[in-house]
């Protein structure tokens, strides 16, 4: 059971170290292209596009929050 465990370690450290590469406002920037063309598929008429791309932004703002997390608890070791 132990290996697991430090296999899973190793993934997570692995994925935080090329998390915190991404600048955070990346993540806002693209909400809010996901939003914008959310927009412009439903004015264009196609309403299932739109609602489609619209249900992106809760999950990159997550993804957000998530790089903010893994940035904060780096510096939190460091200091």
């Amino acid at each position: 059971m132990k290996n697991l465990d430090t296999k899973e370690d190793k993934t997570t450290l692995a994925i935080e170290e090329q998390t915190r590469k991404i600048p955070s406002d990346a993540f806002l920037f693209t909400s809010m292209g996901a939003i914008a063309v959310s927009l412009i598929l439903k004015v264009m008429g196609r309403r299932a596009d739109a609602i489609f791309v619209g249900q992106w932004v809760a999950p990159i703002l997550l993804l957000g929050i998530y790089n903010k997390l893994v940035k904060e608890n780096d510096e939190d070791k460091h200091s």
